[in-house]
């Protein structure tokens, strides 16, 4: 039986999702921090659980060539990277076989991932930088898998320029009797340094535990615009939670504008403090040009963007498409999105406030359908709504930037059932020498009639009076003739059992115990209803 501490030999089969590598010890998965893939290592064990177990490379037995000294002092000390220990052209690879991977074995779909998009640079490329302050005081970045926070001078994934304005800040809180943030007892002042990049200017943001003034706000912005001579602002941010979530929701200016213009393929985008935008500028340049092809625009098609944020890429694809409607949750977003759109000149982009559902009704009243969805969600992915919303708007083709391989593969799978086949992938590798790699993946949706798989036995045949009025298909078509939107077979088979019509048994139920079934939404259902009774199916 392993024991904590215990030095063996293993070999390394493949790399996790966060870039350790994995390997089996008496039928349980070992995860080792450090270790290539054909490695034969000495691990310690650090962890020994019921199902799984935690090491690090102790000796190296037989190494990969694939294997380089760390050119970072805090590697692998501090959580930031994961890879700084394996050549880049391997790192490249591993990303690339992680999301093919996943679609295989997660998605069910056997889609090469042909190439993936490395970066012509692998340093400083980060134009967002937060770093967390504890007690000592220490600035710096979590160690990994923990909130402890090693005290990192200079990082060589961010701009030097935020090593400087981090040395102003220290010098700032021992003169002044600053006390860091102590996450246990949820006391002290300076939480994080939050710090964001344009191509010429820093805007410079401090995290507080404390409504009131800091102390000595005209010293620390002295030294702060000393430290970086193209510094545009200097705020406060106020968050006085017990969370995990770095901004609080008041934000105040010291000096200058809490904001930055910055430029992303040949447009102008402001970016406050809050903002999503992609932290690796070049490469989302990469990204959002292969977004842009897969959506294959000839600059008729009516495009719908969820999850905008600040409009980057509906603003990118506005230049190719008829017209291009953003959605997004987040409302200073959707505010950011409609300015960006008119600093940009840009006329054919609208942004609405809310969900995909939201955005399917009020395409539906204006009676739009979307030639192309493009959606760009959070690592959580897609929602079973979403995915559903998607289906019944039926766009032509769907591209999916992804964040997250696992996701992009359970999505992937549950818009293949909903009839959209996915066509292309390709990697891009936005964060070089982290575990992080995005995707972008073309789904086109099927030609139903040359798709369908029917097998009719003698008892389906055995219709109720009312089943026999009207079918599925007759009953879509009438709601999507009168109402402008289409309706689901399931939502059609909801409401007829709310109706009291007998459904066959087991039909369009889902073969998993624990599956949760989208309920329809009342339009939807107030559309079903009256077609039900135009082919008086009910009273």
């Amino acid at each position: 039986m392993p024991k904590k501490n215990d030095i063996v030999r293993l070999t390394i089969e493949r790399c996790g999702l966060a870039g350790e590598g994995i390997s089996h010890l008496d039928g349980q998965v070992v995860f080792v921090s450090g270790g290539i893939p054909g490695e034969v290592c000495d691990v310690q064990l650090l962890k020994v659980g019921k199902t799984a177990i935690w090491g690090r490379v102790h000796a190296l037995v037989d190494g990969s060539p694939a294997r380089v000294a760390a050119d970072c002092p805090y590697y692998p000390k501090c959580g930031g990277c994961q890879f700084r220990h394996m050549r880049y052209s391997a790192e490249l690879e591993t990303k690339r076989r992680r999301v093919e991977d996943a679609l295989r074995r997660i998605g069910g779909v056997d889609l090469p991932v042909p190439e993936i998009l490395g970066a012509e640079n692998t340093l400083r490329y980060r134009n967002k930088v937060q770093l967390p302050v504890a007690p000592g005081p220490r600035i710096g970045f979590f160690r990994a898998r923990s909130h402890d926070v090693v005290n990192v001078e200079d990082c060589l994934l961010q701009p030097e320029t935020a090593s400087a304005l981090r040395r102003a800040v220290l010098a700032w809180m021992l003169e002044w009797g600053v006390p860091a943030y102590e996450e246990e007892t949820h006391t002290g002042l300076l939480r994080h340094l939050y710090l964001r990049f344009s191509r010429t200017q820093v805007l410079c943001c401090l995290v507080v535990n404390s409504a009131k003034p800091l102390p000595g706000e005209e010293a620390l912005v002295s030294a702060l615009r000393a430290a970086a001579p193209g510094l545009a602002g200097v705020a406060v941010s106020v968050n006085q939670e017990r969370t995990n979530v770095v901004l609080g929701r008041e934000l105040r200016s010291l000096w200058g504008h809490p904001w930055l213009d910055d430029t992303l393929c040949g447009l102008t985008f402001r970016i406050s403090v809050p903002s999503f935008y992609q932290v690796n500028r070049d490469q989302a340049e990469v990204l959002y040009e292969q977004a842009l092809a897969f959506a294959g625009l000839t600059g008729h098609e009516l495009v719908l963007d969820l999850y905008c944020g600040i409009g980057t890429i509906s603003l990118v694809m506005a230049r190719r498409a008829g017209k291009v409607i953003g959605a997004e949750i987040v409302p200073s977003a959707v505010t950011d999105a409609k300015a960006n759109a008119a600093r940009n000149g840009i006329t054919n982009a609208d942004f609405l406030c809310g969900d995909a559902g939201t955005a399917a009704q009020h395409l539906a009243m204006q009676g739009l359908r979307p030639d192309v969805i493009c959606v760009d969600p959070p690592r959580k992915g897609l929602s079973a709504e979403v995915c559903d919303a998607i289906a019944d708007m039926a766009p032509a083709r769907v591209v999916y930037v992804s964040c997250d391989p696992a996701t992009l593969a359970r999505d992937v799978r549950r818009l293949h059932e909903s009839g959209y086949r996915p066509e292309k992938a390709v990697a891009v590798d936005m964060f070089p020498r982290t575990a992080h790699v995005e995707t972008v993946c073309l789904l086109s949706k099927l030609n139903v009639k040359h798709h369908i798989e029917v097998e009719i036995t003698m008892d389906e045949l055995d219709l109720t009076a009312a089943e026999s009025k009207a079918t599925y298909d007759e009953i879509k078509a009438y709601v999507l003739e009168k109402f402008g939107f289409k309706v689901s077979q399931l939502y059609i088979a909801q409401i007829k059992r709310k109706c009291g019509i007998i459904e066959r048994k087991n039909y369009n139920q889902s073969k998993k115990e624990d599956a949760k079934v989208p309920k329809c939404p009342p339009e939807k259902e107030a559309a079903i209803m009256d077609a039900l009774k135009h082919f008086q199916m009910i009273p």
